[in-house]
Parts: C-alpha cells; sequence; structure tokens
C-alpha cells in the first residue's frame, strides 16, 4: 500500500500523525489545526456539515507549488454527538478514524479511484478517549452535487457517468458509509469523484446486499433534497439514467 508516498511518523506527548513527506517537507502537528492556518492567511473558504471543514491554499517554498488541501476534524453524528461531540474511545492507533480513513484513501489512490489523496492525520490521547483530524487534497474548480442541482440540470450522460464511478467502487469492494449527493463532486471537466469515507471500508465482494444499501441511501439524500429545495433538478428519470450508468458499467 501507499505505492508514490513516503510516509512518517511524527510523535510528541499526547499526540500522533502520520505523514506523506512527499507533500509536505517540514511538518507541524499544527498543520493539522485551522489555527495553524489562520495565522498563515492560508484559509480559502469553508464548508459546514457536522462541523466546519476548511479549505486551504498552501504556498510551498521549498517546492515552489501551490498546494489545496482541505482540513476535517472528526465530529460524532446523532444523539451521542450532542453529549460527547467530537472525541472516541481510544482501542489501537491503527483503529483511530482517521488512521482508517487515511489507508481507505491510499489504497484508493494506489486502485487509480477518484478520490481525495491523504495527506496527513492526527490522532490526539485523552485518557481513554482520543481526537482526530485528516488532511486531504481538494479536488480543484468541483462542486458537489447538490450545488449543482440547486442551480441547472446536468446532462443525461453525465447521470450515468454518476452511476458508472460509484460501481467502479463498488467493483474494487470500497464501501461508503455515508454515500449521499452532498459526497459526489463534478469538476469542470464533467469528472465524477466520491469524497468523506469517514467509517467507509473494504467489504466483501460476495455480499451485494452492501452496495444495494449505498445505492438505497444515496437515492434517500436525492428524495430529501427536493423537499429542502424550491427549484432542484432531479426528478426519477434522473434516477433511472444513473442506475443504467451503474448497471452497465
Amino acid at each position: 500500500m501507499n505505492q508514490g508516498m513516503k510516509l512518517e511518523v511524527f510523535e510528541e506527548a499526547n499526540t500522533y500523525c502520520l505523514f506523506d513527506k512527499n507533500e509536505i517537507k517540514n511538518f507541524s502537528s499544527r498543520m493539522l489545526s485551522a489555527q495553524y492556518w489562520q495565522e498563515k492567511n492560508a484559509i480559502t473558504g469553508s464548508a459546514q456539515g457536522r462541523g466546519t471543514t476548511w479549505f486551504i491554499q498552501y504556498n510551498d517554498k521549498k517546492s515552489n507549488q501551490s498546494k489545496h488541501w482541505v482540513l476535517r476534524h472528526y465530529y460524532r453524528g446523532g444523539l451521542i454527538g450532542k453529549i460527547i461531540n467530537d472525541s472516541y474511545l481510544f482501542t489501537t492507533q491503527k483503529n483511530t478514524r482517521a488512521a482508517r480513513e487515511f489507508d481507505l484513501l491510499a489504497l484508493m489512490q494506489e486502485l487509480s479511484l477518484p478520490a481525495p489523496k491523504p495527506i496527513a492525520y492526527r490522532v490526539i490521547r485523552q485518557g481513554l478517549f482520543y481526537q482526530a483530524d485528516l488532511l486531504s487534497s481538494r479536488i480543484e474548480n468541483s462542486q458537489d452535487l447538490v450545488a449543482i442541482l440547486s442551480k441547472q440540470s446536468i446532462s443525461n450522460d453525465l447521470w450515468k457517468k454518476i452511476g458508472e464511478t460509484i460501481k467502479h467502487f463498488h467493483d474494487h469492494n470500497i464501501y461508503h458509509h455515508d454515500l449521499n449527493a452532498h459526497n459526489i463532486l463534478i469538476d469542470e471537466q464533467k469528472n465524477v469523484f466520491l469524497i468523506d469515507f469517514d467509517r467507509g471500508e473494504v467489504r466483501a465482494s460476495n455480499q451485494s446486499v452492501w452496495q444495494k444499501n449505498n445505492i438505497a441511501r444515496l437515492q434517500r439524500s436525492f428524495l430529501k433534497e427536493i423537499k429542502q429545495h424550491p427549484n432542484f433538478y432531479w426528478q426519477m428519470e434522473s434516477w433511472r439514467l444513473l442506475l443504467e450508468g451503474y448497471l452497465s458499467y
């Protein structure tokens, strides 16, 4: 795994980090905090979900390259998230939310799947619990599918391409825990990407039930968005086209 990446561990006190040395030459654990980038005026935008996702533009003087990254702090969902918020029970380092998502993203890079590239993650221990952050590459010049469909329709071919892309992940046994319209990105060249693989994993190829449930979850998200947006360019014909692409891939 991790072909093309040079992974290094950084540890201090109760903090553990793993980062790609090819992407970050002078690593600091503070790079996994929004405050660090705010101090450098490197925050270019944000998105709201359970928490805030930060978009970063980092000008690396050593490589003379501009890096475009996404920083996300892990938050709990549901009722328990209102109580514990962002703390998780620590068992092993490799089993933390950040480590598992980082490893899955690295695997998908090897498989040439259209998903973000992992850059670094941080786990901070606090007694029996931990908090975590993930830094990954940003899909440039892209919008999520909800943002697009709130303004305009998309072509029949693009609907089919979305279905084909999801099937491509499923054919590699990649399970997306929260497959919804917000986690599908389209760039200016009409390329399709999937993002946010928290709690995603590789699943057995002979268990097609999870794949059907994944698709059903996506359909529910479209039906939910229709109720929330007065003009949302999705209808059952759109869904039929998406399934046609999925089943024909």
